[in-house]
């Protein structure tokens, strides 16, 4: 991993990478730069802004005691520097476009599994993929952060569903958006049964909570180990909510009342994949199939065990098809993580720090902090259901339904009402005070860039079963082998 100066020149960063080619090293050829508005950032600062790309410029400004303004304006500078001096910028030994688009197929699929991606487990990758190359290649923060902007990969976007997704990622996004589409209209399938289930996982550093400081990090949603609670959310495409089943580790002695917007349960080892998906069909989706005799589609991702036999058998007993998006492609085509999933955890994220500096000095543990995140996951849920309008828009703008007039929005139009369904929630939750301009520079930029035509190799698969789901035909399901 590269070890940053303080303050370096242009020609010092170059040295700053970690070159993979141990046989020849070749010394780089001296050109004199073009005049330029603008300077490259230091090592330093490439590193912070790599941080604000891979997480967020908030927890950025945090982490390198910088205020969020100062990394923006470093963001913008970087953009301005590589716009300015784009033809005499080489890439030198890095990764090529095809390698590059695996990298960026992995940091999509780690999000959307809540496992980290920072500048450790970014390098590893990168490294992991170059070594097959013939060659050798090199890493910097230069290349690094160049990476994350040219494919779009700032976290928080609130356009997300216009950027252009790695080749084939994107080829497969429209085969789930054809599929879905074509059994909504052949099956008839009322608004009523087309759901969509996600989880957020909760990481809870029992450590910290009990600390006197930094309590407000006790609390996470990207983590490696055993989440302490899963938050599973399902949605109608007519715009209902169904309720939201929290499963926790632990055992809950004194617990108030339960918001009639919640199923709670828990278990002292927590619950594997597979019991997370029964629980919910027996508790929520089988309650809402009990009395409609239509056939219901559920869309969920790939990830867990969503593809299990057990799940799909469960699926199939109450007449529903399951939609699986393909890995990578969550953050276009899954209408849970257009607007709401961020902004719940955006909420939760908020009140846990607000109630963490309140009590910095008082002791807390697991069961009073489930009791926190109850009432304000009620409270949210409590808003989102007051805007129906929020979670139809939400499957429109996931191309899950076409529009009105039977034909796709326009990635432009798309962009457009998701950036106001998350500027809806976050007034309505008093998210906008404060929060960081996440969309920043970046968005402008890269709003109407286009991937790189390269030809690629398939790096995630999803792989579905296609057999016996009473009253669908297996011909029709056949699109969703992808």
């Amino acid at each position: 991993e590269p070890e940053p100066e303080p303050e370096v020149s242009q020609q010092a960063a170059e040295s700053e990478t970690i070159n993979l080619d141990e046989q020849a090293e070749e010394p780089p050829a001296k050109q004199p730069e073009p005049p330029s508005r603008s300077e490259q950032l230091s090592v330093k600062k490439l590193r912070v802004v790599l941080f604000a790309l891979c997480c967020s410029i908030p927890q950025a400004a945090e982490h390198f005691h910088n205020p969020p303004r100062r990394i923006r304006r470093w963001l913008r500078r970087f953009q301005a520097f590589q716009e300015e001096n784009q033809e005499s910028l080489s890439e030198g030994k890095y990764l090529g476009a095809e390698a590059e688009e695996k990298l960026a197929e992995w940091v999509l699929s780690q999000r959307e599994q809540q496992q980290p991606v920072n500048e450790e487990t970014l390098f590893q990758k990168a490294t992991k993929i170059g070594r097959s190359l013939e060659g050798g290649f090199k890493i910097s923060y230069e290349w690094a952060v160049r990476f994350m902007l040219r494919h779009n990969l700032s976290p928080h976007s609130r356009v997300a569903v216009a950027h252009p997704l790695p080749r084939d990622t994107e080829e497969n996004a429209q085969c789930f958006i054809e599929f879905v589409q074509r059994q909504i209209h052949n099956q008839d399938l009322p608004l009523s049964m087309i759901a969509a289930i996600d989880e957020i996982s909760f990481f809870l550093d029992a450590e910290l909570l009990s600390s006197d400081e930094r309590k407000d990090n006790a609390l996470q949603t990207v983590g490696t180990g055993e989440p302490w609670c899963d938050v599973v959310l399902t949605i109608l495409a007519d715009g209902s909510l169904l309720p939201t089943l929290i499963l926790c580790r632990g055992h809950l002695l004194q617990m108030g009342e339960i918001p009639e917007s919640i199923i709670l349960e828990a278990k002292e080892d927590g619950y594997t994949d597979d019991e997370v998906m029964e629980l919910w069909s027996s508790r929520v989706w089988q309650k809402h199939t009990e009395f409609p005799s239509n056939k219901g589609m559920l869309v969920l991702d790939c990830h867990r065990t969503h593809l299990s036999e057990e799940v799909l058998s469960l699926l199939s007993s109450t007449s529903t098809l399951p939609a699986i998006v393909p890995a990578g492609c969550s953050s276009k085509i899954q209408p849970l993580d257009v607007c709401i999933k961020r902004t719940v955890k955006n909420f939760l994220h908020k009140k846990w720090r607000e109630q963490a500096q309140e009590m910095a000095e008082a002791s807390c543990d697991s069961e009073i902090l489930l009791q926190l995140v109850l009432c304000w996951l009620a409270e949210v849920l409590e808003v989102i259901a007051e805007h129906p309008e929020l979670v139809q828009q939400s499957f429109l703008v996931a191309s899950v339904l076409p529009g009105p007039d039977g034909t796709a929005n326009s990635a432009k139009r798309n962009a457009e009402m998701q950036e106001e369904l998350i500027g809806l929630l976050e007034e309505q939750l008093k998210l906008e005070e404060g929060q960081e301009e996440d969309t920043d520079a970046c968005n402008e930029s890269q709003a109407e860039e286009g991937a790189d035509p390269e030809v690629l190799h398939q790096l995630f698969e999803a792989d579905s079963d296609t057999e016996s789901f009473y009253g669908f035909e297996e011909n029709d399901l056949e699109p969703m082998e992808i």
